[in-house]
């Protein structure tokens, strides 16, 4: 009974596979169209302009490799923040928010003169973590006492975040002839290992260690086995004697600290201040993507992120190339629409079933 369970398992986990990658080659197929539209060209020398753009411009040296990697280490925590909502069937739109709260609340903390180190750093940690999760709970507690829907909830709490982030950044803390903050203390910086020259920093060790936990979570642990049971069906979770109030909102909050520790890193790693935001930084948005093309799948958000800061950072070698950087947001939006027809398609098929059942 376990093999043909865990058979079963594998099947579907490789179908999940096959369907990601096969969206992520359509997208790339049809960007090649837009290309030949820009570029006037035939299609197999648009093809090769595009993908020889997109490959120096994120793995073909050293440096974009890196940068690359970069770009990915906060993807891997807000795809991981959706991946967790997504199994509860809850659409967390506002990891957006989130993930700047994570970075006021890094940013604030860091200023701190005087704390060593390694606590200084673990102060910063704890305190993104209960930011985005105190952030993400209040529309968790909303929905889950009140039945209010999280996405209009969360869509403000992210307008509200940047506000109050450019609030204490141009406020009580803002730095004198610069629209951020001051540098947060150097003993809240995260090591650099590659050198002061290279962005990377052990934040993506963290958040490599962080897929291992959540993978843990969802799938080990009572808790996982709870929230997934409320995602696949509140209705027969609650007659099974699970609480879907209660696993909603430690599920939001949960989503919320993965962001909010994002936040934190990233401000710790790679940014080291608050900056005045004019428009949302996107890490929460992009995130959505690389937890559908992951299917939510802790390990295989490592694999999306990268594919999206690949495409993320490659835009600016496109337009060397002559090709409108747009051409990478266009590959992304048409992955995320593949991967949105699959679930229509399922949802369709479901409804056939329970209507064929029903008229037997």
């Amino acid at each position: 009974m376990n093999s043909k369970k865990n058979s079963n398992g594998f099947t579907n986990s490789l179908k999940a596979l096959l369907i990601s990658l096969l969206s992520v080659v359509v997208g790339l197929f049809i960007s090649i169209f837009f290309v030949m539209w820009a570029k006037k060209s035939g299609f197999f020398s648009s093809a090769s302009l595009l993908f020889t753009s997109i490959w120096k411009g994120s793995f073909g040296e050293k440096r974009q490799l890196i940068e690359t990697l970069v770009f990915a280490t906060p993807l891997i925590f807000t795809g991981l923040a959706h991946a967790v909502a997504f199994k509860t069937g809850l659409f967390n739109i506002g990891v957006e928010g989130q993930f700047i709260i994570g970075m006021l609340v890094a940013s604030l903390l860091g200023l701190i003169p005087g704390i060593p180190g390694p606590i200084h750093i673990v102060i910063i940690i704890l305190g993104g973590i209960v930011g985005g999760a105190i952030w993400a709970g209040i529309p968790g507690y909303l929905k889950a006492k009140l039945g209010t829907n999280e996405v209009v909830n969360t869509i403000m709490m992210n307008f509200i975040a940047m506000h109050l982030s450019n609030y204490f950044t141009m406020g009580p803390f803002h730095k004198q002839s610069s629209a951020s903050t001051e540098l947060i203390q150097k003993s809240a910086n995260l090591t650099r290992f590659l050198g002061v020259n290279y962005r990377l920093n052990t934040g993506i060790f963290i958040a490599l260690i962080l897929v291992v936990v959540v993978y843990i979570l969802l799938w080990k642990t009572t808790i996982g086995y709870e929230i997934r049971a409320v995602g696949l069906s509140a209705t027969a979770a609650e007659y099974g004697g699970i609480s879907m109030k209660k696993n909603i909102i430690l599920a939001m909050a949960i989503s919320g600290a993965i962001a909010g520790l994002g936040g934190a890193v990233h401000i710790a790693g790679v940014q080291h201040q608050s900056i005045q935001l004019f428009g949302f930084p996107n890490y929460g948005f992009d995130g959505i993507a690389v937890a559908l093309v992951a299917k939510s799948n802790p390990i295989g958000v490592i694999f999306s992120a990268i594919l999206f800061g690949a495409l993320n950072l490659s835009s600016g070698m496109l337009m060397l190339y002559g090709i409108p950087k747009t051409i990478s947001t266009l590959i992304q939006g048409v992955v995320i629409l593949f991967i949105a027809a699959e679930y229509m398609f399922k949802y369709f098929a479901e409804k056939r079933k329970k209507e064929a059942a029903l008229n037997e």
